[in-house]
């Protein structure tokens, strides 16, 4: 099980390093392995002007629709999450009953009253051992659940989610950066077959936010350790990256597949970035402990689904993306 880390490079710094690498929106223009940081282009965790603009062009779309997907003023927009585990533990944490846990980000929205309750439905669609590859076509079985275990019975059809919280990685994964056949590029390939995928099913998808996983330094199994964890952030810098390049005129990433969020996909863009590098404080505080996990080291205990649960609250409520579909007074832009 692999889970030293490599020295991090810091442009400006040559002789500085960290124990362990930086997080991705801490490591800016310095390099993992030679790749560089940031969460966007450039080692910038800004997004690019003309890609922030679609993005609030998107989040003003998203509008209720009945069943048929027709805008309707007693309608409803869903935000679906798509994922693993670690992504249903965080959103909902299902309790018996089928109530979300009050510590999950879903519980947590119910008790917001700046969430627009109104309108919008939010509706975890993750499950348990679904790993990137059982979401990244639409025909695969996870798209017929959802549709009949997550929506219907909430009277609620595919042509009224809008907007999507999409968190995947794989399964005892083998292979590191920099090799040509890491995982962190098998998962560029399939977090663009999920894109459209999701696109197929969801025709009125406005908006898609990636998260990549959360530490996995304390991981006793091979299910997704170091440097593992770290790395799918890669794979979601890279996605978008590839969307970025395309859509200004820089071709089709040959991982990516074609991103044309005016025709193929949803727009898409980094939600919360969840990783920080054990203890060690980001740049904002964030850390993760040992009691944030459960035994394995690998899925977060109740306070480590409340802290990713927090993150995404956060996010939705204050995103120039999100906020005016998300609560009751936002503005987008």
């Amino acid at each position: 099980m692999l889970t030293a880390f490599v020295a991090v490079t810091v442009v400006g710094m040559p002789d500085a390093v960290a124990a362990g690498p930086l997080p991705i929106n801490d490591l800016g223009s310095g390099t993992y392995l030679g790749f560089r940081g940031g969460l966007y282009p450039d080692g910038s965790n800004a997004m690019p002007s003309a890609h922030r603009t679609i993005g609030v062009n998107r989040a003003l779309r998203v509008r209720p629709v009945d069943t048929a997907g027709t805008p309707h003023t007693n309608g409803k927009y869903v935000l679906l999450s798509i994922g693993m585990s670690n992504t249903t533990q965080e959103f909902c944490s299902s309790e018996a009953g089928g109530q979300c846990a009050p510590y999950s980000f879903i519980g947590q929205a119910a008790a917001d009253p700046q969430v627009n309750r109104d309108k919008l439905v939010i509706v975890d669609g993750a499950e348990g051992g679904q790993t990137a590859g059982t979401w990244d076509s639409p025909s695969d079985a996870n798209y017929n659940r959802v549709r009949d275990t997550r929506l219907a019975p909430l009277g609620l059809t595919e042509q009224q989610v809008q907007i999507a919280w999409v968190k995947v990685a794989n399964a005892q994964p083998s292979v590191s950066l920099p090799a040509a056949n890491a995982d962190a590029y098998q998962l560029v390939t399939q977090q663009g077959n999920i894109l459209r995928a999701l696109k197929a099913r969801y025709p009125n998808l406005q908006q898609v936010f990636f998260s990549s996983r959360i530490y996995g330094g304390y991981a006793s199994t091979g299910l997704n350790p170091e440097p593992y964890a770290y790395e799918t952030g890669f794979g979601v810098k890279w996605v978008l990256q590839a969307q970025i390049n395309q859509m200004s005129g820089g071709g089709v990433d040959p991982r990516a597949g074609n991103l044309d969020y005016n025709s193929r996909v949803a727009w898409a863009a980094w939600g919360p970035y969840l990783w920080a590098n054990g203890l060690q404080p980001r740049s904002d505080g964030l850390t993760w402990a040992r009691s944030d996990f459960v035994a394995d080291g690998t899925h977060p205990s109740s306070s480590g689904r409340q802290k990713v649960g927090a993150l995404l609250l956060r996010f939705f409520k204050t995103s120039p993306h999100t906020a005016c579909w998300f609560t009751v007074s936002g503005t987008c832009g």
